[in-house]
């Protein structure tokens, strides 16, 4: 992914609300099963990592994006931004 395809997806993530929240439990397989439900839905996600989680968050972006076969947009603070594009999908990345 380009420098510029990743700034294209930060712009389009800062109108996102985080849909998942991670929690004390941590990176379970259901909630990396969830994240994988919502990248194929909607290709693009913003996640939340609440300050009960011992887990830091860079790690956990790359941890799901390996599961997931996704991309790590951006992690900053608390929050994980990540994308897996579809054949179909809605989002076309400039070249």
């Amino acid at each position: 992914m380009t420098s510029k395809q990743r700034a294209y997806l930060k712009g389009l993530a800062m109108e996102l609300t985080p849909v998942l929240q991670l929690g004390k439990s941590g990176l379970t397989p259901e909630f990396t099963a969830s994240v994988d439900q919502v990248l194929e839905a909607r290709e693009l996600v913003k996640l939340g990592v609440l300050q009960n989680c011992l887990e830091d968050p860079k790690e956990v972006a790359q941890t799901l994006a390996e599961r997931t076969r996704s991309s790590v947009v951006q992690v900053i603070g608390k929050k994980i931004i990540l994308y897996r594009p579809k054949k179909d999908g809605k989002i076309r990345l400039p070249r």
